[in-house]
């Protein structure tokens, strides 16, 4: 059987647990090994019990956090160096040969997509749809100038028309990656999208939110995938859930900050509810939530299903997809443009509400919450979609296609 190497970024807590979902998919003939550089998330890696490589250089806080920013599409500034860039791309380049990879899968590793083409390796990429190339080329409207009204949607249309010009056309990768990649022998990454786009780009989406587009040769529909952490339920979930009052999950992955997640637990302190609440990765010492929110370990959310009545979530696609399988409405804040589609495709179905983050702690929150928890059209679209989503399986599809190109090479 094959080696199969797995690049996540270790910090993107979604991307880790998307890259483990595919591993623990592939036939356990195949010996797996995750490489990264980061060490926030490896734990989850180690307890599903995959070998991983640490890897250097590694990023300090603020680098990480204009990654972050330049990923998401909010900066064009990047922290990656000559010097990061070509260190990375040589150190994979050496592990994809001391292992044989026969395929490398990453989520946003960027030096991935040199090493994996130098050493001739395909590079498999299971990935949100939007801010794709294909997404950004076919989307009239990104949602840059919010209202309804005529002026409001002509603005968004040349914000969107100028944003496509910038991502998919003008050569504005960073210069590291253009001059590692020539010295690697690799064509140049001139555009931000290039940089994103690998041989095989896997849609982790419900094929209902591609209605409207067309994928183009190298994208394929795979399905959603999402976390199923190992971690066992803490005690005060079910307790919680037993009360008479209801149980609201308030869940920000790892793209929020302090502010939000303080924001977002006093506002919540001020309903009639409990909550559980795995945000204590993003406060400090000497921070206090009110008495009715209950910071938890990071939580194995799949299994919440008939635990808890409605979630407040960042809008990351693991959150929204584990609260769309498991049939609990949500109160959507999309933090960032890919965010902010999945949120409102939801709204849409009519299972989710969409409320801009910065109406955390306004009336307009609340109130939102308020209706997920007692709306019996929104719980009806919930029950609905979560029947939806019975027997799809993106990590499953992405194994298959994974196998097949590992027996098709070999």
């Amino acid at each position: 059987m094959a080696t199969i190497l797995f690049c996540p970024v270790t910090f993107n807590l979604a991307e880790t647990t998307r890259m483990i979902q595919v591993a623990r998919a592939l036939d356990p003939a195949h010996r797996v090994v995750f490489q990264g550089y980061e060490t926030d998330f490896v734990d989850l890696i180690r307890d599903a019990g995959f070998e991983y490589l640490a890897g250097e250089p590694a990023w300090s806080r603020a680098e990480r956090d204009q990654a972050i920013a330049f990923d998401q599409g909010h900066s064009f500034r990047s922290p990656f160096t000559r010097e990061l860039v070509g260190a990375r791309v040589e150190l994979e380049r050496r592990t994809i040969r001391e292992l044989g990879a026969a395929a490398v899968v990453t989520g946003s590793n960027l030096t991935s997509f040199i090493s994996a083409r130098a050493e001739g390796v395909p590079l498999f990429y299971p990935v949100p749809f939007p801010l794709t190339r294909p997404q950004v080329a076919q989307t009239k409207r990104m949602g840059f100038v919010t209202g309804a009204g005529r002026l409001a949607r002509a603005a968004d249309r040349v914000a969107t028309a100028a944003f496509r010009w910038i991502y998919n056309s003008a050569p504005l990768a960073p210069r590291a990656f253009t001059s590692v990649a020539k010295a690697n022998g690799v064509p140049p990454l001139r555009t931000v999208s290039s940089l994103l786009t690998a041989d095989r780009n896997l849609i982790t989406e419900m094929p209902w939110e591609m209605d409207g587009f067309e994928l183009p040769r190298d994208f394929e529909l795979v399905g959603p995938i999402f976390a199923h952490l190992d971690a066992p339920m803490p005690a005060i979930v079910a307790e919680l859930a037993a009360a008479p009052e209801p149980l609201v999950y308030l869940g920000l992955g790892s793209s929020a900050d302090r502010r939000l997640a303080l924001a977002a637990a006093e506002a919540l302190g001020g309903l009639p509810v409990n909550v559980v609440a795995p945000i204590g990765h993003y406060l400090e010492a000497g921070d206090r939530v009110p008495a009715n929110v209950h910071v938890t370990p990071l939580l194995p959310a799949h299994e919440l299903g008939g635990l808890v009545d409605a979630a407040v979530l960042h809008g990351g696609q693991g959150t929204v997809q584990t609260a769309c399988a498991t049939g609990v409405p949500f109160v959507g804040m999309g933090l960032q443009p890919e965010q902010t589609w999945h949120v409102r495709s939801c709204e849409r179905r009519g299972n989710a509400i969409a409320v801009p983050p910065k109406h955390v702690g306004r009336p307009e929150f609340t109130a939102a919450v308020r209706r997920v928890l007692d709306d019996p059209a929104i719980r009806i679209a919930a029950d609905e979609v979560r029947e939806a989503y019975r027997g799809a399986d993106g990590a499953a599809a992405t194994a298959r296609l994974i196998e097949q190109a590992v027996v098709a090479g070999g």
